[in-house]
Parts: structure tokens; sequence; C-alpha cells
């Protein structure tokens, strides 16, 4: 097995490790536009289809718990193949799904595969160079990233236009495939047997717990999970609210959502260019703000009517465009927290993140009635729970750590 090499950023690697923290948001993005014929081909109601989104949000919230101690454990590489390798088989048995029962089972299993490609591809972008170049390099690796869910809905309107919706999920096998095979040739391992540790799966619970007893931490979680749940409710309602109730077609339906896309890289760029000058609280506070306020916005226009399509679409651009600002401050400020345990911060951030995207996703499909009444009420309220963790934050901000973090 390849030894650890510190060397400047490397193009061909870091469009490699885009490419891999890319699975999830593409698996996810791909698909969107194919939703209504997903439950027009099984017979069920949007619910029912809603549910292999709930399932995959799942799958990959576990995954963020799990695959950090793992490859401490066992190293990255291994744990990141066999990831890979479970993405594609999955999308595979996606591809062959003769019932809804079970496309929800093996989308779970898709996301448990895709979450170690995008948990480990940063952690191997971080170990792979010098302090001094790893954020610049996460940043370009979040860069290309990014790409991945602006064209997935594009390309998934194209592919549901000409081989239906199961065409989608053979190019996502295809897509694993292919990573699969260049991180087998192209990704060293990066974590060197001498800094593995075989307690580190059950020490990174303990630190699990240690942080969810902090009202801190709970701020952090509400404030930008909320914000991530108001994100993945409108990924979750769209197709249905777009497609069924406005008449977009599937195809136009991806410019839309990759207004959205567009959005929130507008969003973390303008984070890029404050942070070092007002601080994350400032610009926690700032965009929590935001967050609630267009959130209720779009429960407005979507309970009364006014203003169509449009108006939704407006309110929803400023709803998802601070979610980045919320996740990257909120979770960089818990991990300044907890700097002994910045990882398992890092991991129960994220976990909490993708468990309350599946509750969201999980309310839009019980109070679905085949208007937009389902995502107004559930991004309303997200809103109004993410400016509740806003008040913890700032309420609590100052107390001490117990333990020293």
């Amino acid at each position: 097995m390849p030894h650890v090499v510190r060397r400047r950023p490397d193009a061909r690697l870091i469009l490699l490790l885009g490419a891999l923290a890319a699975c999830g948001p593409i698996a996810t993005d791909m698909y969107l536009p194919s939703l209504p014929s997903i439950a027009d081909g099984f017979g069920v109601g949007p619910a029912a289809a809603q549910r292999t989104l709930t399932s995959f949000m799942a799958g990959f919230s576990i995954g963020m718990l799990l695959y950090g101690p793992l490859s401490d454990t066992w190293g990255r590489r291994p744990v990141l193949l066999g990831g890979i390798v479970l993405f594609a088989l999955a999308s595979v048995a996606c591809f062959v799904s003769g019932s809804i029962d079970v496309l929800i089972v093996v989308r779970f299993l898709q996301a448990l595969g895709a979450g170690a490609a995008s948990v480990l591809a940063r952690a191997i972008a971080r170990d792979a160079h010098e302090p001094t170049d790893a954020a610049k390099v996460l940043s370009m690796v979040a860069i290309v990233t990014a790409v991945g869910p602006l064209l997935a809905p594009l390309v998934g309107g194209q592919i549901l236009r000409f081989a239906g919706w199961r065409g989608v999920f053979v190019v996502l096998a295809l897509f694993g495939a292919l990573c699969a095979t260049m991180a087998f040739l192209r990704v060293p391992e990066t974590w060197p047997k001498e800094k593995r540790k075989t307690s580190a799966v059950l020490s990174s619970f303990a630190s699990y717990g240690h942080i969810l007893a902090d009202p801190v931490a709970w701020g952090h979680m509400l404030c930008g999970g909320m914000a991530f749940a108001s994100m993945f409710a409108y990924i979750t309602a769209t197709p249905f609210v777009y497609i069924d109730y406005f008449h977009v077609s599937p195809q136009h339906y991806g410019f839309l959502f990759g207004l959205n896309v567009i959005g929130i890289m507008i969003g973390n760029f303008a984070n890029t260019r404050l942070v070092g000058r007002i601080g994350s609280l400032r610009l926690i506070a700032a965009a929590s703000l935001v967050s609630c306020v267009a959130s209720l916005a779009v429960a407005l226009v979507a309970l009364t009517g006014w203003g169509g399509l449009w108006s939704i679409v407006c309110c929803l651009f400023f709803v998802v465009g601070v979610v980045g600002i919320l996740s990257a401050n909120c979770t960089t400020d818990l991990m300044l927290r907890y700097p002994h345990n910045a990882g398992a911060s890092a991991a129960v951030f994220g976990a909490m993140q993708l468990a309350l995207g599946a509750l969201a996703s999980v309310a839009i499909g019980a109070l679905a009635d085949g208007t937009p009444f389902a995502m107004g009420v559930t991004i309303g309220t997200t809103g109004v729970l993410c400016f509740v963790g806003r008040l913890l934050v700032l309420k609590w901000h100052g107390r001490p750590v117990k333990g020293g973090g």
C-alpha cells in the first residue's frame, strides 16, 4: 500500500476527490426530476416516492458517524474503496428494483456507500497536504463538488426524457464504477499505520455523548441543521410542486434547481470574503435571520398562492442561499469549541444535518396534498427553529466546555 506523500496541491487528485465527494449530492439531485415518474411507474403516491429520499438521507447520516472512526482504525483507502463499490452495486440494484419498497431499501445502501466517498475524500485531501495547503485544497475540492449538484438535475431530466427513470441509475452505476477504478489507481493511503487507533470507534462514540450534552452544540446543530432541513424540504417537494402543480417540464426543472445551487455558491463566496472581517458569530446571526424571514415568506406564498411560481422561486433562492454560510460557520465554530474532538464534532454536526433533512422529507410526505402546502408549512417551521438555534448559540457561546473540549 502506498506510503504517505506530502506534496503541493495536485490538480488531478483534487478533481478526483471532488468527484468522490460529489457522489452523495449527485445521487440525490440527478434523480429528482424522475420522482413523479417513479411514483407513476410503481403506482404509488408522492409520499411513497419521497421515502426513497428519506432512506437515502438516513443511510448517509449513519455513514457520516461511522466512516471517520473506521478509517482511523483501518486506513482511508480500504474504507473508501469499499464504500464506492457498495455505491455502484446499490445503483445497479436501484435499476432492477421491482417495487417501491425494494427501491427504498437499496437507496439506503447506496447512501451508505456514497457517505464513504463524501467523508473520506475530504479527509484524504486534508491528510495529503501540509496544513498551510490543506484549507486551500479543501476549498478547491468544494468548488469541484459544487458542480455536481448544479448539473445533476439537468442531466437527470435529459436521461428521463430518453431512457426513463431507470436510466438515471444506470448512469449512477457507471459513475460509481468509474470513481472506484480511478480511486484504486490514483488515491494513495494517507493515514499511516502508526497513527491508527484500534479503539477509534469506541472513543469517537464517547466524544459524541460529550458533545451532545452541550447546549451550544445543540444551538449550532439546530441553526445549521434546520437550515439544511429547509433545503432538503425544498429538494423533496419541488419535483412535485414544480412539475405536477405548476406544470414545469422535467427538463426545465433542472434550470430552476440550478438557480438555487448558484445561490449557495454566491453565499459561500460571500462567506469567504466576510468571515475574516466580521467573524463566524456575526455571520451566523445575520444568515439565520435571513433564513427565518425567507422561510416564513415561502410559507406565506405557498399558503396564499400570492405571486405563483416565481414568488416561490425567489423566496427559496434566499432560503437555500444561506445554507452554505450557516453550515460552514456553525461547524467551524463547533470544531473550534472542541479542538481535541474536532472530527467527532464535524461528524455529529453532519449527521444531525442529515437526520433533520430526513425528518423534513418525512414531514413533506405526511402533509402532501398535491399543492405547495406541505412545502410551505415545513420550510416555515424549519426557519423558525433555525432562529431558535441562533438564540441558543448567542446566549450560551461564552459558557466554558466541560473537560476542556
